[in-house]
């Protein structure tokens, strides 16, 4: 896979938090509560510092789930968008179900990405010019065609509380999974066939993983039904639907979503 300076610059930058975070043991880390009620611990800090050091260079922006927004990166033409930990809840209890998320937004469209598990030793990463590889190999969108049967990872949180109940006994496949982003992750190589959330979710949550599913054939929209803009003054987007494209306009018409012409 040919890397520009910037998809380095990503497998770099998580090379580095992959060894930044060895020195925590997911199920035995102590959280805290942020003031929204989520949890956080040392791990997300200092990944979220290691990070930053990393990958921004002088007229860069900055939008990290960890970081008070400054609102500065608007006028930034080059703006990282980062959750050094998408699962947290997942770290904290010892699920190898958590990541290493990492974006680059040029003018509103990620251009570059990486996703690392380490649990799971797996490295994604992504442009739109050169596709998609997970440890160095090409991978792409799975292509099954018929919902039934269908791969579909479901939110962990969602799942529990019955916002899937509707789709028991169904013909998807429901598996339920942490990290949104992840989830999109495993999407973007084949290894599930779809993703959706209808709930709100932050840039952070999804940036990196809607390149990866675009760039490796797949097709994202949002709830309703429009292609993401990123670095936006409001972070939450209202959620999401992705999968191959041969799955797409099926999964959608179960979802009742209407795609936009745009």
């Amino acid at each position: 896979m040919f890397m520009n300076d910037d998809l380095s610059r990503i497998e770099s930058a998580l090379m580095i938090a992959r060894e930044t975070v060895s020195k925590y043991t997911s199920g035995r880390i102590q959280a805290m509560k942020k003031s929204g009620g989520d949890p956080v611990t040392e791990a997300d800090i200092e990944l979220d510092k290691v990070l930053r050091a990393e990958l921004v260079c002088e007229d860069d922006g900055w939008l990290s789930e960890e970081t008070v927004d400054d609102f500065s990166r608007l006028d930034k033409r080059r703006v990282w968008i980062v959750d050094p930990i998408d699962g947290t809840r997942e770290f904290v209890e010892g699920i190898n179900e958590w990541c290493i998320s990492v974006a680059l937004a040029e003018a509103g469209q990620v251009v570059a990405a990486g996703i690392c598990n380490p649990s799971r030793d797996e490295l994604f990463l992504g442009t739109r010019e050169s596709g998609v590889t997970l440890n160095g190999k090409p991978v792409y969108v799975s292509s099954k065609s018929e919902l039934e049967g269908a791969t579909v990872l479901a939110s962990r949180s969602e799942v529990k509380r019955g916002e899937w109940d509707r789709f028991t006994g169904g013909p998807l496949n429901v598996i339920p999974m942490g990290s949104v982003a992840y989830k999109l992750a495993q999407v973007s190589a084949g290894l599930a066939d779809a993703t959706f959330t209808l709930v709100p979710k932050n840039e952070w949550d999804i940036a990196a993983g809607v390149l990866l599913i675009e760039s490796a054939g797949g097709r994202v929209v949002d709830k309703d039904g429009n292609k993401f803009v990123f670095n936006r003054p409001k972070t939450l987007v209202s959620g999401l639907v992705a999968s191959g494209q041969q799955l797409f306009d099926q999964l959608k018409d179960l979802l009742e979503i209407t795609t936009a012409k745009n």
